[in-house]
């Protein structure tokens, strides 16, 4: 890559004044953004899902493990596959301790539609300690759009129905398994859906990405990630 040019310091200060006023509009907007995604109005979950995690069966009031929040990230991890999408690892890698979750009163989930035994034993080796549940045999990861198949509901994907994807050039979208995360909130015995974002808009939970972002490197793109991106336990000798 091309280094920045070298100036003064003098230089360098006005220049980073401007950029800060740009920071600051950015963060206003940001703000603003955050308040309209809270007062998104809320569905009611009306469907049973039954998941199958560490301690046994589990249904979707019960992942929020008492608490009021509840926040699924949809890995990609199809039931015949060995281990999960490495793009969806490198998000969980990013997740620190969640203990200050729990302070808020939210839990976060991981949710694939590979059987329980396939998950637990990429997740003992990736050293992961988050609740991960198989939704496998229900129709969760359908109802969200998060694994695509018309022969059981409609194909969805970025808001976007399947003609709309394939117009976009985004036909890859339109089967298998896709990421994305969802938020719910419960209320005595009722839990709601307020919120569900996909590809791109998961990008705000890559730590990584963001400290990237301050440097002349720069956050890697997408298609740049596929050259060099790997499974944690891969990076060994180059491994994939």
């Amino acid at each position: 890559m091309e280094s920045p040019r070298i100036v003064s310091r003098e230089q360098w200060l006005t220049a980073r004044r401007e950029l800060l006023a740009r920071e600051d509009a950015s963060a206003r907007a940001l703000a603003e953004l955050e308040e309209q995604r809270r007062s998104l109005p809320m569905v009611e979950i009306d469907q049973e899902y039954v998941f199958e995690g560490r301690t046994g069966k589990a249904t979707l009031p019960e992942l929020f493990e008492g608490r009021g929040q509840l926040i699924v990230y949809h890995f990609m991890f199809d039931p015949s596959w060995d281990a999960g999408c490495k793009f969806c690892s490198y998000l969980i890698d990013n997740l620190g301790d969640l203990s200050h979750l729990h302070a808020r009163d939210t839990t976060i989930a991981v949710v694939s539609r590979a059987p329980y035994p396939r998950i637990e034993a990429f997740q003992e080796r990736m050293g992961w300690t988050v609740p991960w549940y198989s939704s496998y045999g229900s129709r969760f990861n359908y109802d969200f759009h998060t694994t695509q198949d018309e022969t059981i509901a409609a194909v969805e994907y970025l808001y976007r129905t399947k003609d709309e994807l394939i117009d976009a050039g985004l036909d890859w979208m339109t089967q298998g398994e896709q990421a994305g995360l969802s938020v719910f909130l419960r209320r005595d015995d009722a839990v709601y859906h307020t919120y569900s974002t996909y590809g791109d808009g998961t990008a705000l939970l890559h730590g990584i990405d963001n400290y990237l972002a301050f440097t002349p490197q720069g956050r890697p793109r997408l298609e740049e990630k596929g050259g060099w991106l790997r499974h944690h336990d891969k990076y060994r000798e180059g491994q994939r």
